[in-house]
């Protein structure tokens, strides 16, 4: 379960500025429902040049219709020149923060935005050609786009890139080449940049982290253990320090110390933070004590 704002909660079930602007002056849509999330923005101008309604369309999940009804919120008023500079970060600002895993619904509401603003310079024109070379395929994401994420938000692994645009979240085959992307915009910051950001870079709240951690067990532990006859349960969490109980096998198993290690704590450091450390929780080894005994 994801851990949204009160100003995500709420501009998702309150949605502001639903449906399409009648006679509209810009049109843009992008993503489509095969890749999860689609959204098509409308505006309208004033005698004054200013955007004095926008409204939107979209099928994706809370943070999309969170994220593009602060959209249209935020350009009302601006023209299109101050519309053109409202970014990701913006809106994921405006909102108090999305999931890393969402903050692709934020780029995809400032695209549309792009697509709408191109729309009406072009008079009219239907589709909104994509910049740059294709780089994944399977969401038709481009090398411009890839690099525009990675740069304004200081993005440093491709999982990052994932979340903010989807590339590289479908076949893999991407990515390769975004990780060389992501090697050549950071050789070109100065000494003194930002370090790679990792999971416990990024101020999780201890639900956040928690939540991490539960997944990573769900997803990356408990099925090598179970397909040994084993399994393995989140006892609970102290600052850094994680607290698990071995089940089945694994609770009788003499490999158990190495299993915590160099698989658990191992897996937790590569997908939640490097700091964490694993621990067996006591009751648990004296019940195993006693059944081998």
């Amino acid at each position: 379960m994801w851990e949204y704002t009160d100003k995500v909660r709420d501009h998702f079930f309150n949605p502001r500025n639903v449906g399409e602007v009648e006679n509209p002056d810009g049109v843009g849509e992008v993503g489509s429902l095969a890749c999860g999330d689609a959204l098509k923005l409308t505006f309208k101008l004033g005698e004054d040049g200013k955007i004095v309604d926008a409204k939107f369309k979209t099928f994706g999940c809370a943070s999309a219709i969170a994220t593009s009804s602060v959209l249209t919120e935020l350009i009302k008023g601006m023209t299109l020149e101050e519309a053109a500079n409202v970014t990701n970060k913006d809106i994921a600002d405006y909102l108090g923060g999305l999931p890393e895993q969402k903050m692709h619904c934020s780029v995809m509401g400032r695209e549309a935005l792009e697509a709408a603003i191109d729309n009406y310079r072009g008079g009219g024109a239907e589709k909104h050609e994509l910049e740059g070379k294709v780089v994944c395929n399977c969401f038709g994401v481009t090398d411009t786009e890839i690099e525009r994420v990675i740069r304004e938000n200081d993005l440093r692994t491709v999982e990052d890139v994932t979340n903010y645009c989807k590339a590289g979240g479908g076949c893999g085959g991407c990515k390769g080449e975004i990780e060389k992307m992501i090697e050549n915009i950071r050789g070109e910051q100065p000494e003194g940049a930002p370090k790679p950001k990792t999971h416990e870079g990024k101020t999780l709240t201890n639900i956040q982290k928690i939540q991490l951690i539960q997944e990573t067990i769900n997803e990356q532990i408990r099925p090598a253990l179970r397909a040994h006859g084993g399994n393995i349960e989140l006892i609970d969490v102290e600052d850094d320090k994680v607290i698990v109980a071995f089940r089945g096998m694994c609770a009788q198993c003499h490999l158990a110390e190495f299993t915590m290690k160099d698989v658990v704590e191992a897996k937790l450091r590569e997908f939640v933070s490097e700091e964490l450390f694993v621990e067996e929780d006591s009751d648990s080894i004296d019940e195993s004590h006693e059944h081998i005994g």
